[in-house]
């Protein structure tokens, strides 16, 4: 198995069957070996859309995956090259992603989280025998085998991997994704497989709590608080974790890359190979609780689009008050940057990465600020405040952008982190008509608001609905209660008439599943005396196609609605 293809055909060899995932250069179906009626996932890349540099990541990866033979990572069974195409032929995981599971769990301990990040540890450890740095350990990356309880984790994506001759150190470029980035790749210094291990440290922090250790809205003090070491153990959720748990986290956390464990000598430690004598085995519930939340907010399609690329400043144009604090690179301002954990990033998106020195944490263990704030504790759980405005999300929209919430495993849909982001340069032929779509629904939520309609608002709504807008005092709000209290007190109480006009509307297509579109939105109302007002603001809202139906996943507001309408993404 997974030797390099011979000069065989892969219709020869395989039968497609139906679609499982898509990416900018492609698609992957479920096929079944003629041979043997076992099926696989099939990756097929249209090699005409490849650059030359695209072209060499894709071959490291198909070498790098053949090498790697365990059964904690998702395996290459087959690589064939065609005239057009090249097949890479993989196990055909079906058990979705570990974080995703381990919500859905009934039970979930600190002991079950020790048998997971052993087998992580157990994968990574595999990597490293054999010269390799995943360089992009993360909750997307961490997928299993089957639905069966038990099944085993499996570790993906090795599209950043690189390989390593034993214990080298050097400049490979910057890679990864921002809340899991180590130090020295922050820094900009010679790095190795300790990378791996500061990841699996982050991982096993919110494995123990749901949420990050570190954090912040801002790119460049999140990028602070990393190179820091600068997290801490709060209290209550951290008072019941275990003090071997927590001194794991610490050696995997340790600034410093050369005394920083291993992933052998992690395998090692009591907490892990004596979980049954060491680990807690009490259910964590708040833990669930935050990773449901910490879920959400990865799941928002790539849009939460709060992915800001880390060398693009984007100001905010509102405060949550609504009042203009418009700021402009140079000028001596602070402009904001969001960050998003799920984002993966790599030299060519790359420019600058913050280069102040920082005072390191003590290499034993013990994390210290080092004068860097700790983030924000209520912001961790929440999975972040939404920073971001029309121009933010617009903006990404014309970057790149991961599609990290394939029906499929991320490892084989993503083109981001094998053969370079996914370009959204072109739009299908059907473009025009998708953007009416969305222009469409959009209208159609507005005139479910304007006429208290709550019940056609949900139908267009996902539950999970998440919006950032000034009646939420800077928060990032959840869920439908928030919309319903003002459908039941405010919504139509207040005034006699409403019309809504969509000026300017702005659609970009994300993929084809998702879109993200702005406009002003002006809104005529008469009051119960019979005053004629007019009110304006402008809006964002990220729609999401979900079994051929848009759904509304995300919404932000810069400026206050008119009086009579309500807070949340449900106004006017």
């Amino acid at each position: 198995m997974a030797a390099p293809a011979a000069c065989t055909r892969f219709s020869d060899n395989y039968d497609l069957k139906e679609e499982l995932g898509k990416g900018a250069f492609s698609v992957v179906r479920r096929c079944v070996q003629k041979s043997t009626g076992l099926e696989f996932a099939a990756k097929i890349i249209n090699t005409k859309k490849l650059s030359a540099r695209d072209f060499q990541k894709l071959e490291r990866e198909a070498r790098i995956c053949r090498k790697l033979q365990h059964p904690n990572i998702v395996r290459l069974h087959d690589s064939i090259q065609e005239e057009n195409f090249h097949y890479l032929v993989f196990d055909l995981v079906t058990g979705g992603e570990l974080f995703e599971d381990i919500v859905a769990r009934e039970f979930y301990s600190e002991a079950d989280a020790s048998h997971c990040i052993q087998q992580i540890l157990e994968s990574v450890n595999h990597c490293h025998t054999n010269g390799v740095v995943h360089r992009d350990l993360k909750p997307e990356n961490l997928l299993l085998a089957s639905k069966a309880k038990g099944a085993a984790v499996k570790l993906a994506d090795f599209g950043l991997a690189i390989e390593v001759q034993g214990e080298q150190h050097a400049w490979f470029g910057f890679a990864g994704t921002p809340g899991y980035l180590s130090p020295e790749v922050l820094k900009k210094e010679p790095y190795g497989k300790p990378v791996d291990i500061w990841a699996c440290g982050v991982i096993l922090y919110i494995l123990l709590v749901g949420y990050p250790p570190f954090w912040d809205e801002d790119q460049h003090r999140l990028y602070a608080q990393i190179k820091a070491g600068a997290y801490d153990y709060p209290s209550p959720e951290w008072d019941t974790v275990t003090p071997e748990a927590k001194n794991l986290i610490n050696q995997m956390l340790t600034v410093n890359p050369s005394k920083r464990i291993t992933a052998s000598e992690a395998l090692k430690h009591p907490w892990i190979c004596q979980r049954e004598r060491v680990a807690s085995i009490v259910h964590r519930q708040e833990t669930v609780d935050c990773l449901k939340k910490f879920n959400a907010r990865r799941k928002l399609k790539g849009a939460i689009l709060t992915t800001m690329l880390a060398t693009r400043n984007f100001s905010s144009k509102y405060d949550v008050q609504g009042r203009s604090i418009i700021t402009k690179k140079g000028d001596g301002s602070q402009v904001k940057e969001s960050t998003d954990s799920s984002t993966t990033l790599e030299d060519d998106d790359i420019k600058d990465v913050l280069s102040v020195p920082l005072r390191s944490a003590s290499n034993g263990g013990t994390p210290s600020n080092g004068g860097i704030p700790s983030p924000s504790i209520r912001n961790r759980r929440l999975g972040t405040r939404l920073m971001c405005n029309q121009q933010d999300l617009l903006s990404v929209g014309l970057q790149q952008k991961r599609q990290d919430d394939s029906k499929y495993p991320e490892h084989l849909s993503n083109d981001s982190g094998e053969i370079g982001y996914q370009r959204l340069d072109c739009e299908p032929d059907n473009s025009e008509a998708r953007k009416q779509e969305v222009i469409k629904m959009t209208e159609q939520l507005l005139e479910a608001i304007n006429v208290g309609d709550y019940e056609a608002y949900t139908k267009i709504c996902d539950p999970h609905l998440t919006a950032f807008e000034p009646e939420a005092l800077g928060n990032l709000v959840e869920g439908m209660d928030f919309h319903k209290f003002y459908f039941d007190n405010v919504v139509g109480k207040n005034c006699k008439a409403v019309n809504t006009t969509i000026l300017n509307p702005t659609v970009h297509l994300l993929g084809d599943d998702a879109a993200c579109i702005a406009y002003v939105r002006l809104t005529q109302y008469m009051d119960k005396q019979g005053a004629a007002h007019s009110s304006q603001c402008e809006e964002t809202r990220i729609w999401h196609k979900r079994d051929n139906k848009w759904q509304n996943v995300h919404f932000h507001r810069s400026s206050n609605p008119p009086p009579f309408t309500f807070a949340p993404s449900a106004h006017k």
